[in-house]
């Protein structure tokens, strides 16, 4: 052996050493993820509110502390909002793996909710507050993954490179300058899709890897009329126009599309739901033609997006005083349009279905984004049926589309194969992630942190 070899040898042995006797335990990494999570649901990151980068400043401290260096870490200010960057360096073998997630959370007001939106709260073996389930509960154990590993001295194969924007859920202009700067890159992980879901028993019964998304599209309904005070009514009323056409809207469903992503993940779901639900989505995937099972389907909010695009109402406003007709009314109609759908396609579809030259569509911006759908390879698919059978051993993996979008399309589109790993596992309509009383079981804290070591360990070692 030459002492070249002899003294690489001798290094590998002493850093695996190294790394042994500083190995953490999950157990070990809790107490200090339940803090980061606690910082994390109390900065209130919604849209306008200014604290995006204080929550981003925050987890750069806490990496700092673990050793990352402060020039591995950058806060790239996007109006009142950041997106935050953090590369983990490995050792050049390979391409990058990108990390996705987002720091803000969708607005919650304190009179309407049971406990604090903003208050991280234990209770009757749940977390409540606003961020547990999308997606502070993913990022931070995600953030705490990273120093753990910096602290046993890992050193990946692949650089990984955090990518968490900062206004996810609404403009997305964060993800839009991520996209554009890190698109370089083996692919995209992101804990803010995908998942696990429980059955009606509290037993998993399957994993998805989010591989699809549909298309999210905001178009606006907008109808004028001359007004004119309110003692003299006329028959052109904005208002009766728009609710009419709005009526039109709610009556239509548009027709049902499958893909082979879907069908497989309703194939799977169906051998694990009870009842009429389980039987309808077993007979629909070996069906597709089945307008029955179709409609049984369609008729769980968990699983309508899997069946179809869909738009609804979801913002009015209308006229100017309370004594005069209106001379506007407008509406948002919110689309989530199954892939290979277009924009434009749905906008003449709403047009046909309203029927009504007074009603004008516009697309609102920002301008929407279609991306592909991403095959899964065969390391990505490896390293998460590995990791989660260590916890659930046997469960079936499978590819899956979310009827929701996130920031992997843009990455999609920019050319990163993206999947969607939410390290976490729900029941259907459980988490009321965008609405009231949002939580997540407790018990998915330490279920997160095993996942995304197991995951980032197998990929990037």
């Amino acid at each position: 052996m030459s002492r070249f070899l002899l003294r690489s040898c001798l290094a590998t042995a002493l850093a695996t050493s190294a790394v042994s006797v500083s190995a953490e335990t999950t157990a070990q990494a809790l107490p200090e993820t339940m803090q980061m999570l606690q910082q994390a649901i109390e900065t209130t990151t919604f849209e306008g509110n200014g604290q995006v980068p204080v929550l981003a400043r925050y987890l750069a401290t806490r990496l700092e502390s673990a050793g990352f260096a402060a020039t591995d870490i950058q806060i790239i200010p996007v109006g009142e909002t950041a997106a935050l960057v953090v590369h983990y360096r490995g050792n050049g073998y390979a391409k990058p793996i990108l990390l996705s997630g987002h720091m803000d959370v969708v607005a919650a007001h304190r009179a309407d909710w049971v406990r604090d939106p903003f208050k991280l709260i234990q209770q009757n073996g749940y977390l409540y507050g606003r961020g547990t389930a999308d997606m502070k509960t993913s990022l931070v154990t995600l953030v705490e993954t990273l120093m753990r590993l910096k602290r046993e001295g890992f050193v990946p194969s692949h650089e990984l490179i955090l990518v968490a924007s900062g206004d996810e859920e609404t403009e997305m202009a964060t993800t839009r300058e991520l996209a554009k700067r890190y698109h370089d890159a083996a692919f995209l992980l992101n804990g803010d899709s995908g998942g696990g879901t429980y059955g009606a028993d509290g037993k998993p019964v399957v994993y998805e890897i989010q591989a699809a998304e549909k298309a999210y599209a905001d178009f606006q309904l907008t109808v004028t009329s001359p007004g004119g005070h309110s003692s003299k009514p006329t028959p052109d009323n904005a208002i009766y126009t728009l609710a009419s056409a709005l009526k039109q809207i709610q009556g239509y469903a548009f027709p049902v599309q499958t893909n082979s992503i879907t069908l497989a993940s309703l194939q799977t779901l169906g051998a694990h739901t009870p009842g009429p639900l389980g039987q309808a989505m077993q007979q629909f995937s070996a069906h597709p033609d089945d307008a029955q099972a179709a409609a049984a389907i369609s008729a769980d909010p968990a699983y309508v997006g899997q069946l179809r695009t869909t738009c609804v109402a979801t913002m009015l406003s209308a006229g100017h005083a309370l004594n005069a007709l209106p001379q506007r009314a407008t509406a948002n109609i919110n689309c989530r349009i199954f892939p290979g759908d277009s924009i434009a396609s749905v906008q003449q579809t709403l047009a046909k279905v309203i029927n009504d030259a007074k009603v004008s569509i516009s697309v609102q911006p920002p301008t929407p984004v279609e991306s592909p759908a991403s095959p899964i390879p065969t390391n990505v698919m490896a390293a998460v049926t590995e990791t989660l059978h260590q916890r659930f051993p046997g469960l079936e993996v499978v590819p899956g589309m979310d009827a929701g979008a996130s920031d992997s399309m843009y990455f999609r589109n920019a050319g990163v194969p993206s999947y969607g790993v939410n390290p976490m596992f729900a029941k259907p309509n459980d988490s009321f992630a965008h609405g009231l009383n949002e939580k997540l079981r407790s018990s998915e804290v330490e279920g997160a942190l095993d996942f995304w070591y197991g995951v980032l360990t197998r990929l990037a070692k």
